[in-house]
C-alpha cells in the first residue's frame, strides 16, 4: 500500500521527494525506484541488509517479536494442526486447501513421485561419493530435460501447467534424495509406494530393502513432517532471492529452483544444522561433556553452532515447536548417543546461564533439526538436502509470484564501480 506521506532526500544540486511504502504489518519502505532515472544516484547497500528486493505476499517475519507467519497463519498453529503437505499448498496458493482441493494435490504428488527411468542412467554417470547437493540440483535442472512441456520458459505457456510443475518438482525432489542416498551407498534403488503419505513415502524410498520394507515410526513421520513445515519459507533469504532472481529472466520453474539449491548448499545458509552436529561431534571427540566447551565460549574461544538467529532477535520460534518433539522422538525411539547427550547438556545450560540469557542465546531450530536427524538415521552430508526439501514449497511460491506479476521486470541489480579508471594497452615488451 502506497502512502500519501513522502521523504525528502537532499542531494548535492537537487532535492527529491520520494514515496513512502507501508506494507500490510505496518512495515516502512522508501520507494527508491525511480531514484536512478531521475537523480543519476544509486543507493549502495552491501549484502542487500536495508533493501527491499519485492512486494510479497507470503511469508511474514518480525524478528524482534519472534513472528513467523506464512499468509497470515502463524507457524504455531500450523505446526499444531497441519502438516507439510497442506502447508506447501497454502504457501504456494495462498489459502487453506479444501476437501477436494487437498485431495487432488495429494494425488498430483502421488502421481508424479517416480522419476523418469532414464535419469537413473544419469545418476549413475555420477561418482558415488557425489555430494548430495550437487547431485540434487544437477537432477533439479535436469527435470527441465526430461518434462519439457513443464519447462518451456514462457512465463504464461509455463503458468498453464503449473500445477502439474509444482506438484512434479515437490513430489519427485524427495525421490531424487532417496536415490542419491541409496547410490551412494551401492544399494539398490526404492520406488515410490502408492498409499503412503509424504514422508512416510520418502523414508521408505530412503530405508527399505526388497527383501525388507521399511516401517515408519508415526514418531518419526511426525518429526520430519514438522522439520519440512517449519522450513516451507522464510521470506527472502539468499536461495529465495536466489530464485526470484533467476525467474525474473522467465526462467522455468525446475531451473529457478536449481538456483535456491545451489544458493542453500554454501555453508552460511543451508549449513547450520550441520555445524551444530559437526560441533558435538568436536566435543566428544575431545573427551569432553560440553562444560569445557561452554566455558571457551563464553570467552570467545570457541563458537556455540545451533544458538541465536541472525534474524530473530529474541527468539526462534520455530525452536520452541520443535524442541518439543525432538523430547518425544528421542524418548520414543530410545536412543543412546553420546552426542545427543552432549546437545542437552549445551542446550541446558544456554537456557539456564545468564550469559546467554542475557544475549538470547537460545537454541534455534537448526539445533534441533541437527538432533533429530541424526536420530533418525538421515547422514550428515544429507542434512542440507532435507532443508531443500522442506523450503521447495517457498521457493515454488517465489517463483508464482515473479512469473505472473502484472509488470514483468528483470532483476538487475547496479554497483559502484572501485576499479582501475580507463588506461591504455600496454605491449608485451614493455610491461615490467
Amino acid at each position: 500500500m502506497t502512502d500519501s506521506k513522502t521523504a525528502n532526500l537532499i542531494l548535492p544540486d537537487q532535492e527529491l521527494k520520494l514515496p513512502l511504502i507501508l506494507g500490510t504489518e505496518g512495515e516502512n519502505a522508501v520507494d527508491i525506484s525511480h531514484l536512478r532515472d531521475s537523480t543519476g544516484f544509486i543507493t549502495l547497500d552491501d549484502g542487500y541488509g536495508n533493501t527491499g528486493s519485492c512486494e510479497s505476499a507470503i511469508t511474514y517475519i518480525d524478528g524482534e517479536k519472534g513472528i513467523l507467519r506464512y499468509r497470515g497463519y502463524p507457524i504455531e498453529q500450523l505446526a499444531e494442526k497441519s502438516d507439510f503437505v497442506e502447508t506447501a499448498y497454502l504457501v504456494i496458493y495462498g489459502e487453506l486447501p479444501t476437501i477436494d482441493q487437498r485431495t487432488r494435490f495429494s494425488a498430483l504428488l502421488t502421481e508424479n513421485a517416480a522419476i523418469h527411468e532414464r535419469m537413473v542412467y544419469l545418476f549413475e554417470s555420477y561418482p558415488r561419493d557425489a555430494h548430495p547437493m550437487a547431485l540434487l540440483g544437477a537432477m533439479v535442472n535436469a527435470l527441465a530435460c526430461y518434462y519439457p512441456h513443464l519447462a518451456t520458459n514462457n512465463h504464461n505457456r509455463d503458468i498453464e501447467n503449473f500445477d502439474e510443475a509444482a506438484a512434479t518438482l515437490i513430489s519427485k525432489v524427495r525421490t531424487i534424495t532417496a536415490m542419491a542416498y541409496r547410490m551412494s551407498r551401492g544399494l539398490p534403488v526404492i520406488y515410490p509406494k502408492r498409499g503412503l503419505r509424504y514422508c512416510e513415502n520418502f523414508m521408505h524410498m530412503l530405508f527399505s530393502e526388497p527383501y525388507d520394507l521399511y516401517d515408519c515410526p508415526p514418531v518419526v513421520a511426525k518429526a520430519l513432517n514438522l522439520i519440512l513445515l517449519l522450513h516451507a519459507d522464510h521470506e527472502q533469504n539468499c536461495s529465495t532471492a536466489a530464485v526470484r532472481m533467476v525467474a525474473s529472466s522467465g526462467a522455468n520453474l525446475f531451473a529457478s529452483a536449481a538456483a535456491g539449491i545451489c544458493g542453500l548448499w554454501g555453508p552460511l545458509h543451508g549449513g547450520a544444522n550441520m555445524a551444530v552436529i559437526e560441533m558435538l561431534e568436536a566435543i566428544h571427540q575431545e573427551g569432553d561433556d560440553g562444560s569445557r566447551f561452554i566455558t571457551e565460549a563464553k570467552a570467545g574461544k570457541r563458537r556455540l553452532m545451533g544458538f541465536g538467529h541472525r534474524v530473530y532477535k529474541n527468539y526462534d520460534p520455530r525452536a520452541k515447536i520443535i524442541g518439543k518433539t525432538c523430547d518425544e522422538l528421542l524418548k520414543t525411539l530410545g536412543v543412546s548417543d553420546p552426542l545427543l547427550d552432549i546437545a542437552r547438556h549445551l542446550e541446558q545450560a544456554a537456557l539456564k546461564d545468564s550469559y546467554f540469557i542475557e544475549r538470547k542465546l537460545y537454541p534455534n531450530v537448526d539445533f534441533y533439526s541437527g538432533i533429530i536427524m541424526r536420530a533418525i538415521g538421515i547422514p550428515l552430508n544429507m542434512f542440507t538436502v532435507m532443508f531443500a526439501i522442506g523450503r521447495m514449497p517457498g521457493w515454488v511460491a517465489n517463483w508464482r509470484e515473479v512469473a505472473t506479476t502484472s509488470k514483468p521486470r528483470i532483476y538487475r541489480p547496479r554497483q559502484i564501480y572501485m576499479g582501475k579508471t580507463a588506461r591504455d594497452y600496454v605491449a608485451k615488451e614493455d610491461r615490467k
